[in-house]
């Protein structure tokens, strides 16, 4: 029965670098409080690296032989979606793209848009409560702790170990959903997965990746891959690493 709870694999790829990546960068750059995006965290698209970035990880899926994607699922974001739509299109593979609304970023509440500098100015009591309480447990007014998105991560976990045992997945969500991934599923600690998020951050369109294992008569997925950016590489597309678009406190 085992056999029938779990992906064949899991390849959890971060999305490109999108239009409030860049924008982020030239508010932290200037001392700006806000960062200057008109559209919703939700409809930021990618910028035009980012496409590129996309590309060359569909380049790098479709040279997976017997290992390529059977299902992809998305966060609905506009930057995931296109992640994974132009991904797709660029491999030429056949799999399906499902959209679920649990793969979303962390919601940051009355902080989004906010700069480090913003969020002090504005928010400093809040600022207080999250160095007091830590982040995987502090919640924005509005927003999300890291709890939050991991109460999300094992709804989506027993969703698709439900509807897509067997499958070879492809998951294209944001950079704290992956770090939760690894949390839920290796069972970490807070501790480890904090000291994990502050000594590394995702690249744009790095690859994460889980594998079905046997152990003992217990099947279940075990780590193989990490924060690889061997698709980029291959096709030479530029490695970045920007926060995402919502400044409020990973």
């Amino acid at each position: 029965m085992d056999d029938l709870r779990w992906p064949r694999s899991l390849l959890l790829v971060r999305h490109a670098q999108s239009a409030g990546n860049v924008a982020r960068d030239h508010a932290e750059a200037h001392g700006l409080e806000l960062i200057d995006i008109a559209t919703r965290d939700m409809d930021v698209p990618l910028s035009e690296l980012g496409v590129r970035q996309a590309e060359a990880l569909g380049t790098w899926l479709a040279d997976r032989g017997d290992r390529v994607p059977t299902v992809a699922v998305a966060s609905p974001y506009i930057r995931t979606v296109q992640t994974a739509q132009t991904a797709l299109a660029a491999s030429g593979l056949d799999a399906p793209l499902i959209l679920d609304e649990r793969l979303r970023e962390r919601e940051f509440g009355v902080l989004d848009r906010l700069t480090s500098r913003g969020i002090k100015a504005r928010f400093p009591e809040q600022a207080e409560a999250r160095a007091r309480v830590g982040k995987f447990y502090y919640r924005p007014p509005g927003g999300e702790s890291w709890c939050d998105v991991a109460l999300r991560v094992r709804a989506v976990i027993d969703s698709i170990s439900r509807e897509h045992a067997g499958a070879r997945l492809l998951v294209v969500s944001h950079e704290v959903v992956i770090f939760v991934f690894r949390y839920v599923l290796e069972r970490l600690t807070e501790a480890e997965v904090l000291a994990m998020s502050a000594t590394e951050e995702l690249a744009n369109c790095s690859v994460t990746c889980f594998e079905r294992v046997t152990r003992d008569d217990d099947v279940g997925l075990e780590l193989t891959t990490f924060d690889d950016t061997v698709a980029l590489e291959t096709d030479a597309a530029p490695i970045t690493h920007e926060p995402d678009l919502p400044l409020g406190p990973r």
